[in-house]
């Protein structure tokens, strides 16, 4: 297969960025998106041309790291995927692609497809943990947690913290990323004490990193790529009364 793109060039957060076509050829239907992302930068460093600088780790889908806008698509286009995951047959019939980083105010372009998306890890750290004193680590199954708690902190925790939600909500608001991490310490005893204060904290540090509100559009829950549920945002609405 052969395809047209236009990638998201920025030599950094000082410069302007614009849009520049490359052409890929003879690209098979089970290559990777990274893996052809790779294949064009083969190219263009044979060809003494800088390389296109995106952001890749476990390429499992478990890390959140592969941050692309892909025809208008945070991770592309196809549900409960993340852009490492997706494999060039699901463009078999668009063979022109858009490529571009996260946009959002509070994740700023580092260079081409790469942002800075420290205002995260400043959440989290504004209390995105137990402080609690809790003794050494206890036999598993002396505290009794019910299934459906257990499940529901599962799937909160299940956030990779990749930012998707804040790039298609139209006030790019982090509040489904804040309730994931915020629903799965409370749902379990030992982070059920610190609820409130722990979601008021991150909560006033989004704000802070200039993250905007939800306003219930839900666009964030179709987008993720792990199906993390607006149920949470309700959760942690309860625990803020």
């Amino acid at each position: 297969m052969n395809f047209t793109l236009h990638i998201w060039r920025q030599k950094s957060l000082d410069c302007a960025g614009d849009f520049v076509t490359y052409q890929v050829d003879n690209i098979d239907a089970d290559t990777s998106f990274l893996e052809m992302l790779d294949y064009l930068n083969e190219q263009l460093i044979t060809q003494g041309e800088d390389a296109i600088v995106f952001d890749y780790d476990c390429r499992e889908g478990i890390c959140g790291a592969c941050s692309l806008v892909i025809n208008g698509y945070p991770h592309g286009e196809k549900s409960a995927t993340t852009t490492c995951q997706l494999y060039m047959r699901e463009y078999k019939d668009q063979r022109e692609l858009w490529v571009e980083p996260w946009r959002a105010n509070s994740f700023p372009v580092i260079k081409d497809l790469t942002v800075d998306r420290s205002a995260f890890d400043s959440i989290i750290q504004s209390g995105g943990y137990i402080s609690l004193h809790t003794g050494s680590a206890p036999e598993a199954n002396n505290i009794l947690i019910e299934k459906h708690a257990s499940d529901e902190a599962f799937n909160a925790a299940a956030c990779i913290g990749c930012g998707a939600c804040v790039v298609v909500c139209p006030n790019a608001s982090a509040t489904l990323f804040v309730a994931a991490k915020v629903s799965h310490l409370a749902l379990l005893p030992q982070g059920d004490i610190e609820s409130k204060d722990r979601a008021k904290r991150m909560i006033g540090k989004m704000e802070d990193e200039g993250f905007g509100s939800c306003s219930n559009h839900r666009h964030c829950e179709r987008v993720c790529p792990k199906g993390v549920s607006l149920q949470n945002i309700t959760r942690m609405n309860k625990i803020l009364g």
